[in-house]
């Protein structure tokens, strides 16, 4: 193992079962001392044991690691602050973080009620701003942090039924994309992985059946465990699905300059022109708008 997390410290959330528990296992195997995150709800959010954190936390431990189990919830900030606190008394420092909390309430955006709109924006949007808002002082005064947000396909391009988790997961990377440039010179970096993964939020949802075998969680960590070390990128979206690593990126083009006289009707002359992405430009080639 080329990387190596010893004396470094993660915090992954929604480590109980699926993404979270490959990714916090593989990073304890790497000699990061790991705090197991998860509420132990529901795949709605609802209910809650640390029971699954505390296994695996066992588990890591087994295996010759350093972990402890955390049951608190992403959306309660008192309970992140415990948390963060807790863990900088033990070990002094956080190095790592990976927001992977998360939780479905699917329905067309005509029969959504508003209250599970706001559930899923709590848990995966306001729940990575809790954590990292909690670490994100401690990083800057050690000067060094990895921080990694779980976006996903439907966020980066629709999905039927989800557009409370689309929107909360376009979100993150919106707040990754600030977070780039004010962490940077502090050494945080902060980068989004976009799994494709069986598990149990997918049991129900089309073309995941049969799929366990070939979108296994543990395909996804190889890049979350890259994106967590010191040679990780800043600012990069990286999707893992099936053993397939890929980039998606948000981009813009040239456009067409109609001067301060333009009006509708020349935006219906040059739409074609306007639209076309052939002459895109990369987000990261550009000076941010203010």
């Amino acid at each position: 193992m080329t990387i190596r997390f010893d004396n470094q410290v993660a915090i992954v959330t929604g480590a109980g079962g699926g993404l979270g528990k490959q990714h916090a296992l593989e990073l304890g195997r790497r000699g990061a001392k790991v705090v197991v995150n998860d509420l132990g709800g529901a795949v709605d959010g609802s209910g809650g044991s640390a029971a699954a954190a505390e296994l695996v936390a066992e588990e890591i431990c087994q295996g010759g690691g350093i972990a402890v189990a955390n049951g608190a919830s992403v959306t309660d900030l008192a309970a992140v602050e415990t948390m963060v606190a807790d863990t900088l008394s033990e070990w002094g420092r956080i190095d790592i973080l990976v927001n992977n909390a998360g939780i479905l309430r699917d329905k067309t955006f005509a029969k959504m009620e508003l209250d599970n709109w706001h559930a899923v924006i709590d848990v995966h949007l306001t729940g990575s701003v809790n954590t990292t808002k909690t670490v994100w002082p401690i990083m800057v005064e050690q000067n060094y942090g990895r921080i990694v947000m779980t976006t996903s396909t439907s966020g980066l391009f629709g999905n039927f039924g989800q557009s409370n988790y689309g929107a909360a997961k376009l979100g993150l990377v919106g707040f990754m994309n600030t977070l780039r440039m004010e962490g940077a010179k502090y050494n945080i970096f902060t980068n989004s992985i976009a799994p494709v993964a069986a598990t149990r939020m997918t049991l129900d949802l089309p073309g995941f059946e049969d799929s366990a075998e070939k979108l296994a969680p543990e395909l996804v960590t190889p890049a979350v465990v890259f994106l967590c070390s010191d040679k990780a990128p800043n600012g990069r979206i990286v999707q893992a699905a099936g053993g397939r690593y890929y980039c998606a990126d948000v981009r813009e083009n040239e456009g067409v300059n109609l001067g301060s006289e333009a009006t509708a009707d020349d935006i219906e002359a040059n739409i074609e022109a306007i639209l076309d992405m052939s002459s895109n430009v990369g987000i990261l080639e550009r000076v941010p708008h203010r």
